[in-house]
């Protein structure tokens, strides 16, 4: 049997291996300062195992190589099938394949990491799952949806702002490298298309469209004034007009081929292109916005997006009629002062 003092000498001897071998590992990935701790928010979505396959390959290099998934907590809504269903699979998979640490709540994830991807397939309950993370000061970044309302997402930022912690929301198709190409010219206008299957549960563009929505908005930028809305059972099509007299639209697809793509019109030239290409492209954006560098995406952006969202099913109610982005964001900014002033009674 060990004497105490072998013991010590054993578990200092260990403890003395462990970091030899994590400052190895961080050398051999090009990383000169520590590894980040990442935690997950939500395992009932395919991003989660995606983003963890990248960030804890030993192959990663750059800015991935500085993020490590550490630990998740599972979420799951069980009004969603998409979620209620897949839940287990992806927790277990992460667990036993990957090594991730599952944890039982929100509070318990945050003391264990440094930032967090909110990665809940479902954006109702983005905003209260934001809150802890936020209030413990922990860089955020909120996948597809950002939220289940306009006013949810107005209130994170609100809230982000407040405590001063970086958040931002994306989908990866804002950074594919197609879009980067195409924006190296003027674009006078863009018609961008793509899946739009709805979810019963949230706004119609909000559950699928956003993607599509996210091309056009990183194809022409902040400025749409009105949004008008054609609709059938298979097929919606979305036009804004934007402030300098540019239009831009969204075609959203059920019925049919429904890969995602754009039209580009230049001043002396029309551009089609099929877009995509991985997760890659953008979780560099998010590990240089975790790493200290400026969100990729700013909230105005983030908050017309959604507005542009939030008009188009007004404007399907509505019959087709133009609906004001403007004033689709001051009924939203209404409502998160009127939470607030219930909230302080």
């Amino acid at each position: 049997m060990k004497s105490g003092t072998q013991q010590i000498s054993l578990a200092l001897s260990s403890l003395v291996l462990v970091g030899a071998l994590a400052i190895a590992s961080m050398e051999a990935n090009g990383a000169d300062e520590p590894v980040l701790r990442a935690g997950l928010i939500g395992l009932d979505t395919s991003h989660v195992i995606a983003f963890t396959r990248v960030l804890n390959s030993e192959n990663s290099e750059g800015p991935l190589a500085r993020v490590r998934v550490v630990a998740g907590y599972p979420g799951g809504s069980p009004d969603i099938a998409s979620s209620r269903d897949r839940v287990e699979g992806f927790t277990t998979q992460l667990r036993d394949e990957y090594g991730v640490e599952i944890v039982d709540s929100i509070e318990a994830l945050i003391e264990k990491v440094d930032v967090v991807f909110l990665e809940s397939v479902d954006g109702r309950p983005h905003l209260e799952q934001a809150r802890p993370v936020i209030a413990a000061g922990k860089p955020l970044f909120i996948d597809k949806p950002m939220a289940g309302s306009l006013a949810d997402v107005i209130e994170i930022f609100s809230l982000a702002e407040e405590a001063g912690v970086p958040v931002f929301s994306s989908s990866s198709l804002r950074f594919q490298p197609q879009l980067d190409a195409a924006k190296e010219s003027p674009i006078v206008g863009a018609i961008t298309y793509g899946p739009c299957s709805l979810e019963k549960t949230h706004p119609d563009l909000f559950w699928y469209g956003v993607h599509g929505v996210e091309m056009l908005y990183a194809l022409m930028g902040t400025g749409c004034e009105y949004v008008s809305r054609s609709s059938t059972p298979g097929t919606d099509v979305v036009t804004g007009t934007w402030n300098d007299g540019r239009i831009g639209t969204y075609r959203g697809i059920r019925d049919g081929r429904a890969g995602f793509g754009a039209v580009v019109f230049g001043p002396e030239s029309i551009e089609s292109m099929t877009v995509g290409g991985g997760y890659e492209t953008m979780l560099v954006e998010v590990c240089e916005f975790f790493l200290g560098g400026d969100p990729p995406v700013s909230a105005e952006e983030t908050i017309e997006l959604f507005a542009f969202m939030e008009a188009a099913d007004e404007s399907k109610g509505q019959g087709g009629a133009p609906v004001s982005i403007q004033e689709v964001i001051e009924t939203a900014r209404k409502t998160v002062t009127e939470r607030g002033n219930q909230a302080s009674k």
